[in-house]
């Protein structure tokens, strides 16, 4: 586009003398030779070698950098390095010093870090550009006779910095310039007579590549870094040229003599010669020569800015605005109007598209946006370019309320644009319920107009993504209108509840239907297949029956894509029979084959559908009418309960057998169940008296009651009843004795039935022979125990008073004949002392009779315990479901049982005491007497604790409290009876009468008491006794 083709706005602002006069004063008596700015202060720099830093405020701070004067200046934009270029004697000697202006020392004069010539190859010459890299480790320095050096490395340290000789003598180097991209780093150069690019990522690596012949004039280079892709700028007098790594760009032709190139944000700032009135002037004076400032938007094409000033000398970019020193050192500041001004100007001039262009440069917010695009669209309607508004308004949506739109087109006349608009209105999926609706609408009215193609089908038949809409609303409004295209839609989307539901309700097609569903996979087979299995039983049922039997098998899909899915896995997929039992509540045929045919295929189904397999089948059996048929359910029905793999409830099996009086399965439900009592009752209730003995005969042996039941019903339910019966019935209760005569004639006389004494005659008479046989056996066994009983006595009697005398020659653990020492027991067993030592387990047992004795001991201790068990009986027969069975166990226990004891002195173990042999002489008394007791006994090996009368004496209140409750006493009188000793070997019982008591260490002196060592004499101090409780 040409220069001259470009709208003109005023976007900017020109403020004069924002500096109040400051800098004009700074050099009356010197002269500005560069400017530069960065890092928050614009400097300046003068011909007698001082440089100024001014801040935001003004404020200045000055100090000498160089003697002579100051060339060049550069100060980098985030850092606060200050480069300079100058001469600080006489000649061409042209120095580099690195400023960092944070540190400053007492003077005021900031750290120079670094001092360095800039002199290409040995040739003085002066520096006509500098140009320093963000990073700080590169510069490059360009000269008037055309050489150009690269320095790299830290720029504040001279050792460490390198340079390098790129460019010989040639034309003037008139601008510098780095880019760098991600993977390299590259420097434009601009002559007099050409623009050239060196890629200097890889050191001594430098390729140089010409861009152009041509070159530019001195600050008329420019790098535009705020674009997508950076170029690099030159102006010329016919255009501004732009040129890339790769090589020439675009160019503007914007006419005039170029005295210098600024960029500025987005905009590129242009210098140049013109005749124009300067605005520094009077309008009444002469025009006079000046420079022209040219503000361009590059992006946009526009010219936002243009003025005269007289004799530009800088133009310097900071704090977010750029400034203007003129000639007579007077800055000037160009104020950017704010967006919404700029807006604003354009809304008053209908530039609505120019708006938009700018609002996207300056990245104005969506919302901002909608608004310019609305108002586009608005100014678009009322000059009747609707088919514009509609684009327009199209670019709202998501953010302006559609019904907005919606209203300005609802004319026929518009319908077409209003279709566009809801077209887009679904593709970006902000479609309503109603916009969709209004969508089918439109297409309707479309198709009925004369010459319109059949939109509504290209609407369906459109690929999916083009169109977001909701295909649910879509099928709702094609139903009423157009129920074809509303089954395609269904089909296409692959909306098959629709589609099946299309289908029953509008088309009544239920084969169709089951057809359809066969096609899916196996998840929205079962799926639908549960939602609408009734209506398709009722009106299919043949069919439906087939598709459950697959589904509930191996189901696969008619669909070869989903066949070959599930082929690949291997996937053995199939439903759960129960959840279909319910569609099958009106057809029981139906129901049976589909189950009949799951057990076929071996399906292991759960308890309820056998159950309801079970029920169903007596269902059919109870409606049929045919013999045969009924007799075929019937052996279905049964050969269903006798399955031992089949788990069914047998309860529930129950109450269906007796809803539907299926007396087969009742007798077999009860048989398998144990319930024979039932099985009786079922007989009796029936009045079957050949069933009723058989059914005694078989389970009576399991079940005694019930030839008692069968009693009691024999002789109270009917008048005339079975004699074969009752004789057989009194038979097995005489037998068994499960009933006592008195309760059978008893039983008899009580009841209804017709019942002489004749008929149970034979009973009575059978029963008295027993009773007269049983008293008689019981009298003589009463003799037996008398007799059995008296000679008990007389051998307790001799025990006590009678002489024993003791016969046994021979020892009866090893059958030699005895020798002193013996040991002899009154139970007539005699042993050598080394025999007894040898076989014994207890020093007062014979080794004989101990087993029998033990076993008659423990007999005693497990009845005692038994009788201790009262609360224990009590509280689990109270807990006890079943109380018989506790009872029973008790009884089993011998609880019950009342038994005699005869009690003697020594209770626990009631046989005769072995003698005891008197061991040597051991003085068992005095000091001493307890330690040689307990050494005696670890030497014999023995230790004799005979058991103290006290301790018999309790354990035998012991006894006799605990057998009180079921023992019947027998009181006895008891003489205190000494223990017989009998010794073979001479000695003396210390507790006989005749016994001195003097030697009896445990009797009682009268000396004792005045024993002062005597712990336990009653006048000793209890509190020193450690023994006193």
């Amino acid at each position: 586009m040409a220069f001259l083709e470009w709208r003109k706005f005023h976007f900017f602002d020109l403020k004069k003398d924002v500096d109040e006069g400051k800098i004009a004063e700074l050099f009356k008596e010197s002269k500005v030779t560069v400017t530069s700015s960065g890092n928050n202060h614009i400097v300046l720099g003068d011909s007698n070698g001082q440089v100024f830093l001014l801040s935001r405020s003004w404020h200045v701070r000055v100090f000498r950098a160089y003697e002579m004067t100051i060339e060049l200046a550069h100060q980098l934009r985030n850092s606060p390095l200050l480069v300079t270029v100058g001469q600080d004697e006489p000649g061409i000697n042209p120095l580099i010093k690195v400023w960092d202006t944070s540190r400053f020392d007492k003077n005021g004069i900031p750290y120079c870090c670094r001092i360095s010539r800039a002199i290409p190859g040995n040739r003085p010459v002066h520096a006509s550009c500098l140009c320093v890299h963000d990073g700080l480790q590169l510069m490059a320095v360009g000269f008037v006779d055309g050489s150009l050096v690269l320095y790299r490395g830290d720029i504040t340290r001279d050792r460490s910095s390198k340079q390098k000789l790129l460019r010989d003598a040639s034309s003037t180097v008139t601008g510098l310039a780095f880019k760098t991209t991600s993977t390299n780093i590259f420097l434009f150069l601009a002559t007099d007579s050409s623009v050239i690019v060196y890629n200097i990522t890889h050191k001594d690596k430098e390729v140089k590549f010409q861009l152009d012949n041509i070159g530019c004039g001195k600050k008329c280079s420019v790098l535009a870094e705020s674009m997508v892709e950076s170029h690099f700028m030159v102006g010329r007098n016919d255009a501004i040229y732009c040129y890339t790594a790769d090589g020439r760009g675009p160019c503007y032709a914007v006419d005039g003599e170029k005295v210098m190139l600024e960029w500025f944000r987005s905009y590129l700032v242009i210098i140049s010669k013109t005749s124009r009135p300067s605005l520094s002037i009077p309008e009444n004076q002469p025009t006079i020569q000046g420079d022209l400032i040219t503000v361009l938007d590059i992006h946009n094409k526009f010219i936002v800015f243009t003025a005269t000033v007289s004799s530009i000398r800088a133009v310097l970019s900071e704090w977010g605005a750029f400034y203007i020193l003129d000639k007579d050192n007077r800055l000037y500041h160009l104020d950017e109007k704010d967006l919404q001004s700029k807006l604003s100007l354009l809304f008053k001039k209908n530039l609505y598209d120019v708006a938009i262009r700018i609002a996207k440069s300056q990245q104005y917010d969506s919302d901002g946006l909608v608004n310019i695009f609305r108002q586009y669209g608005d100014h678009l309607c009322d000059k009747g370019d609707y088919v514009g508004a509609i684009e327009q308004y199209i670019k709202t949506i998501g953010k302006l309320e559609p019904s907005y739109v919606i209203r300005k087109f609802l004319d026929s006349q518009h319908i077409e644009k209003l279709t566009m608009y809801l077209e887009a209105l679904h593709k970006q999926g902000h479609a309503t319920e109603d916009h969709t609706t209004l969508l089918l609408n439109c297409y309707t009215k479309l198709n009925n107009t004369v010459g319109q193609s059949n939109s509504l089908k290209e609407f369906i038949l459109m690929k999916e993504g083009d169109l977001n809409y909701d295909v649910d609303i879509a099928i709702k409004v094609c139903r009423q209108g157009s129920p074809a295209e509303a089954l395609m839609l269904a089909k296409k989307h692959e909306k098959h509840d629709w589609y099946i539901k299309l289908q029953i309700e509008d088309h009544q097609k239920y084969v169709e239907v089951l057809d359809y569903i066969s096609n899916l996979n196996f998840e929205n087979a079962e799926l639908f297949m549960k939602k609408y299995g009734n209506i398709l039983i009722q009106n299919a049922p043949y069919e439906s029956t087939q598709f459950l039997k697959r589904l509930c098998t191996n189901y696969k899909s008619n669909n070869s894509l989903d066949n070959s899915l599930i082929g690949s896995f291997d996937l053995n997929q199939k439903s759960d029979p129960e959840d279909y039992i319910h569609l099958f509540l009106n057809n029981s045929e139906r129901l049976v084959e589909f189950l009949e045919y799951l057990i076929s295929e071996g399906c292991i189904l759960s308890t309820p559908v056998y159950n309801t397999l079970l029920e169903h089948y007596l269902h059919v059996w109870g409606n049929l009418e045919n013999v045969s048929e009924r007799n075929k359910y019937a052996q279905k029905t049964l050969k269903l309960l006798q399955n031992p793999d089949i788990k069914y409830d047998k309860s529930q099996a129950l109450v269906v057998c007796h809803m539907h009086s299926f007396s087969d399965g009742i007798l077999y439900l009860y048989e398998e169940q144990k319930l024979y009592q039932q099985i009786l009752r079922h007989h009796i209730s029936k009045n079957d008296a050949s069933s009723i003995l058989a059914c005694c005969r078989r389970f009576g042996h399991q079940e005694p009651t019930l030839w008692v039941q069968a009693l009691w019903s024999c002789v109270r339910d009917t008048k005339n009843p079975s004699i074969d019966l009752l004789n057989e019935i009194l038979t097995v209760i005489a037998k068994e004795r499960l009933l006592s005569p008195q309760l059978v004639v008893d039983a008899l006389g009580t009841g209804s039935a017709d019942i002489t004494l004749g008929h149970i005659r034979s009973y009575i008479v059978n029963e008295l022979q027993q009773e007269q046989k049983k008293s008689k056996e019981i009298s003589e066994l009463t003799q037996n125990y008398k007799k059995d009983t008296e000679k008990l006595k007389e051998q307790l009697e001799t025990l006590k008073s009678g002489t024993i005398v003791i016969q046994g020659s021979r020892c009866a653990a090893c059958h030699h004949p005895l020798e002193l020492p013996t040991i002899h027991f009154l139970c007539q067993h005699s042993y050598h002392q080394h025999c007894f030592q040898s076989f014994c387990e207890e020093e007062n047992e014979c080794p004989a009779c101990q087993p029998e004795n033990k076993n008659l001991l423990e007999l005693l201790k497990a009845r005692e315990y038994n009788k201790d068990l009262h609360e224990t009986f009590h509280s689990q027969l109270e807990k006890a479901h079943d109380g018989f069975s506790v009872a029973a166990e008790y009884f089993g226990r011998g609880v019950f049982n009342k038994y005699k004891v005869i009690r003697d002195d020594v209770p626990e173990k009631a046989i005769p005491e072995k003698k005891l042999i008197i061991e040597p002489e051991i003085r068992n008394y005095g000091l001493g007497a307890e330690a040689r007791l307990r050494q005696s006994e670890r030497q014999s090996g023995q230790v004799l604790i005979p058991i103290p009368e006290g301790r018999i004496r309790l354990q035998e209140t012991r006894y006799s409290s605990s057998l009180e409750a079921n023992i019947s006493y027998v009181p006895k009188n008891y003489e205190t009876r000494k223990r017989d000793y009998s010794v073979d070997v001479a000695g003396t019982n210390p507790f006989e009468s005749e016994y001195d008591e003097s030697k009896n260490p445990f009797a009682k002196d009268e000396e004792e008491d005045f024993d002062e060592n005597n712990p336990f004499r009653d006048d000793c101090d209890k509190n020193s006794n450690p023994f006193y409780k």
